[in-house]
């Protein structure tokens, strides 16, 4: 199947195992649930609800993992952009579960890996997060106490720990969360396809739902191969590449591209002189930068890029700079691979979960932390499909509000981004 854009071959791409058969929908046909979008989200979704019995069809108009499921940086972060004192007064009635729901998702992922036995390449030495300036050091020690205080495996770096982790003085200090880590994530999204295809559930790929209609109590996902499923219940997941499927909730998310870049494969010297210790890791600022080695022991780095989708190798040159900024040491390293997929951001940065009409749940909203966080909730709603318990929902489920002014947004992005690359985000030469 054909991408609608062309896009430079991704790493994982190239070191992914093959995916499963995922035939399209040739004939129409009925089911439990049916769930569109073939990501973390959706796969998770299907897999849990098929271990229940409960009969799944997945569709997707690609391949599962094609959009940013496949092709993200591959970290695995617990938690998302509130710390737990913050979730705490934002949701007093439900913080009891919902902060270990946070906290716990990148247990998931690994839980999920080794009960499996997927066929993913992945490491668990934990995620970094570095402060990028004197003002976010309070920062980083504050969220490094607050989940220390809840029980999970956290420190405070100073500069000196820091710098010697991630190996560049990039940053005045930092804080470890053990329970990060990194896989392989077009590896891990074709596996959970594989798992849940195992498990009972049917998933069409190449199959794109293209009209959501509900008479007599059931729903009936139309598609652009003129078949259709119909299901009691349908669950949405399409996140960063939400098209018009359900009305204006394409207008509730900005879906920028983040962009990476990995070089060849280092040296053992180069290896052992960044990230020695195995973590991933990202930073403090607003647009930030990340990157860790992947299995091969290649350096990846990814951050923001324009708007639309690239054009050419220069759209990721202001990556290329910042790296050898940050790590002088690998001047001359080959970059092999280029690649970009959407990522989904609310308004309040936090994942949304809406039910339009009886039958109809909607998950979208990532904000980058997609591995973990999707792949969590997906267990949940399929709790809360099979069982009708809304208390197994994580998040309160909201109406459908467009962003005011949609396309300003997009815009103002755009422009925050241009001068991000022009500034390359503030990022000073290592000595």
């Amino acid at each position: 199947m054909a991408e609608p854009f062309p896009l430079a071959p991704s790493l994982w791409a190239a070191t992914a195992p093959p995916p499963p058969p995922t035939p399209p929908l040739a004939v129409s046909t009925n089911a439990d649930v049916c769930v569109v979008g073939g990501g973390y989200a959706g796969l998770s979704t299907a897999l849990h609800l098929a271990e229940r019995g409960v009969k799944t069809v997945v569709l997707e108009a690609q391949e599962p993992g094609w959009g940013g499921s496949g092709r993200n940086g591959g970290q695995v972060i617990p938690g998302i952009k509130y710390d737990p004192d913050e979730l705490t007064r934002m949701f007093p009635d439900t913080a009891e579960r919902l902060v270990p729901f946070v906290g716990g998702t990148a247990d998931a992922v690994f839980d999920l890996i080794r009960r499996h036995g997927l066929d993913v390449p992945h490491v668990r030495a934990g995620w970094i997060q570095g402060a990028h300036t004197p003002a976010s050091v309070e920062t980083v020690r504050s969220r490094a106490e607050q989940w220390a205080r809840r029980g999970a495996d956290t420190e405070y770096l100073d500069k000196t720990a820091t710098e010697r982790l991630l190996g560049t003085p990039q940053y005045d200090a930092g804080w470890i969360d053990r329970r990060g880590g990194a896989v392989q994530p077009l590896a891990y999204a074709r596996e959970l396809a594989r798992v849940a295809i195992a498990a009972g559930a049917t998933i069409h790929g190449g199959t794109r739902a293209a009209g959501l209609t509900r008479k007599g109590g059931r729903w009936t996902v139309a598609t652009g191969n003129g078949a259709s499923v119909t299901a009691d219940r349908v669950v949405l997941c399409t996140n960063g590449y939400t098209g018009d499927l359900w009305p204006s909730l394409r207008e509730t998310i900005i879906a920028p591209n983040s962009f990476q870049i990995a070089t060849a494969p280092l040296s053992d010297n180069l290896r052992k002189s960044i990230l020695p210790e195995g973590q991933v890791t990202s930073d403090t600022r607003k647009l930030l930068l990340y990157f860790r080695l992947d299995h091969t022991g290649r350096f990846l780095m990814g951050g923001r890029g324009p708007f639309r989708e690239p054009k050419g190798p220069e759209d990721w040159a202001h990556l290329e700079r910042v790296l050898v900024k940050m790590f002088p040491q690998l001047q001359g390293t080959p970059i092999e691979y280029r690649w970009c997929g959407r990522v989904a951001l609310t308004r309040d940065f936090l994942p949304h979960l809406h039910e339009p009409e009886p039958g109809l749940t909607i998950d979208i909203g990532c904000m980058g932390r997609g591995v973990g966080l999707q792949t969590a909730m997906g267990m949940k709603l399929a709790e809360y499909v099979a069982t009708g318990d809304r208390s197994a929902l994580p998040f309160p489920v909201t109406g459908i509000k467009r962003l005011p002014l949609h396309a300003l947004h997009k815009a103002y992005v755009s422009a925050i981004i241009a001068w991000y690359r022009l500034t390359d985000g503030g990022v000073k030469a290592s000595a």
